[in-house]
């Protein structure tokens, strides 16, 4: 389905809206149930309050939301340029900026609450920081996606340590039961109190935890089969046209569990999502733009839409630079935000996560030297078109 822009005063506004509708907006999240009713956003640059001690970040890894909407940025301190930490050198060379602790709050409002993270005794931090989440009880979940990032991280939401399953530089596979493989998503299933990894840039495969005492129960590969690492995948143009591929390619981007209990798992090279049930039996799968040659993928990170029927699903596409809006239940694309590159408002760079709060807002982030996270808000929903 098409997105139209609109032009007012001749200087170029992208509402996001999708074409063909007639009436106003609906007035909330909970009426995503409403037939034929697609949700609109608007980008907001000013949400977040400026940091404060001379911080500045870098890419993004994830962001998250919790049950009290607020949300949560995983970034990555390493990867800021010089030029841009330049107080926090030897000597230093400019005024700005210092690097930011990895780990990042703030409230529905913007307003930036706490920051914590990094090496310490007890566990063992990441080489790149990767995914986030936070359970229903406000523990903080982290993952690193590096070679060498074979573990994941539990912490309170104060920034105690709670919990780590698997060691670094231990991997020793896709079938392995104690490792991960640069674990890449994460999300704990409250009714089952299990962690569900999308494992990852190494390995093939979904792995569970037991969310409390980080005990092993189950892991599959694509089609719910056993994943195999040594599988030769074809060259990226036969890829995106030949039969879908038996394996997982790496990375396995990205999990989300929805309130009927089904898995949902990005195979973000191979162009392709799968969703399974919750002991791994395969359901069926869908191809987002599948033609697309670059390397990155079309499927990079989920977000649910938060109506008790989680009508919409949204897809990450960082390859063409957009978000698109999945009817879930048939996981046909009924419409997208963004597809234009750029820096600016309204302009995406390499979109790596999403995440939505309760009112239906959509906040992204941003890894390579996009550097960013933001909100989309949400603004209503519309009928949709008639036609295609």
């Amino acid at each position: 389905m098409a997105t139209t822009i609109r032009w007012t005063s001749g200087i170029r506004r992208a509402s996001w809206v999708l074409v063909g509708f007639a009436a106003a907006a609906l007035a909330s999240p909970g009426a995503a149930q409403s037939s034929g009713a697609l949700p609109r956003f608007e980008p907001d640059p000013l949400w977040s309050e400026a940091l404060p001690n001379n911080w500045v970040t870098g890419a993004v890894g994830g962001v998250a939301v919790d049950s009290h909407d607020h949300v949560w940025v995983f970034h990555r301190p390493a990867s800021i340029p010089d030029g841009e930490k330049a107080a926090s050198l030897n000597p230093p060379q400019a005024e700005c900026c210092v690097p930011a602790p990895p780990v990042l709050e703030f409230g529905p409002d913007g307003k930036f609450l706490q920051a914590w993270g990094g090496p310490s005794s007890g566990y063992e931090w990441f080489t790149t920081e990767h995914g986030i989440f936070i359970d229903d009880e406000d523990n903080v979940w982290l993952s690193g996606s590096a070679k060498e990032d074979n573990q994941i991280l539990k912490f309170t939401s104060a920034g105690e340590f709670v919990l780590q399953i698997g060691h670094a530089g231990k991997n020793a596979g896709s079938n392995d039961r104690d490792n991960l493989g640069g674990p890449a998503g994460l999300f704990v299933h409250r009714p089952t109190n299990e962690l569900f990894v999308a494992d990852g840039y190494f390995n093939h495969r979904v792995i569970v935890f037991d969310a409390t005492t980080g005990a092993y129960k189950r892991h599959w590969g694509a089609y719910g089969k056993a994943p195999v690492d040594d599988y030769a995948f074809p060259a990226r143009a036969e890829l995106v046209q030949g039969a879908p591929p038996p394996q997982f390619n790496n990375p396995v981007h990205a999990v989300v569990v929805s309130h009927d209990g089904l898995v949902y798992v990005a195979d973000r090279t191979n162009n392709r999502l799968q969703v399974f049930r919750l002991d791994g039996t395969f359901v069926k799968e869908a191809f987002i733009a599948r033609n697309t040659l670059q390397a990155e993928g079309t499927v990079h990170h989920f977000a649910l839409s938060p109506d008790d029927a989680q009508r919409f699903l949204y897809v990450v596409d960082g390859s063409n630079k957009a978000v698109r809006v999945l009817d879930r239940q048939t996981l046909e694309i009924v419409g997208k935000v963004g597809g234009h590159a750029g820096h600016n408002a309204r302009e995406f760079f390499h979109i790596h996560s999403a995440a939505v709060d309760s009112k239906g807002n959509l906040f992204l982030g941003e890894v390579n030297t996009g550097q960013r996270y933001y909100r989309y808000a949400f603004k209503g929903l519309e009928p949709a078109p008639n036609g295609p």
